[in-house]
């Protein structure tokens, strides 16, 4: 037996809304993922520079931000974070495993490099002066 029109209507009616609830699970899920792929990104870096910095523990929050801000904003940190993000936007494209592996070795190279332009900076006292002293 054939369905009315009203009954089709209602068949996609529920369609529609099956989809809808589907959809909303899963923008929910990718929400949820991206919530653990942060924290646990978080949790990383802050490892990270405890294990680089363990001088960082014992500091306060106040402290260790102004730590942060001072060494952050520095001249020679901005030379760095813009010629990492730079290679980044050159690396974005798909690359194979082989070239990708490759191609992780160079931040090594970019940082001496930057290292180089630093200390001619301090022999020529340019840079932005921020440095914390004990």
């Amino acid at each position: 037996m054939a369905k009315s029109k009203t009954e089709k209507i209602a068949d996609i009616q529920e369609q529609i809304t099956q989809l809808e609830n589907q959809r909303k699970r899963l923008l929910q899920q990718q929400k949820e993922q991206e919530r653990k792929d942060r924290t646990k990104r978080l949790c990383k870096r802050a490892g990270l520079l405890e294990s680089l910095l363990p001088d960082t523990i014992p500091l306060s929050e106040e402290q260790f931000k102004t730590f942060l801000e001072i060494t952050v904003l520095s001249d020679y940190s901005r030379r760095i974070l813009d010629g990492l993000t730079v290679q980044n936007a050159a690396t974005a494209t798909p690359q194979t495993t082989g070239t990708a592996a490759r191609d992780n070795l160079t931040p090594a190279a970019n940082l001496t490099h930057t290292a180089r332009e630093s200390s001619e900076d301090e022999d020529t006292g340019e840079g932005n002066g921020a440095r914390v002293t004990g």
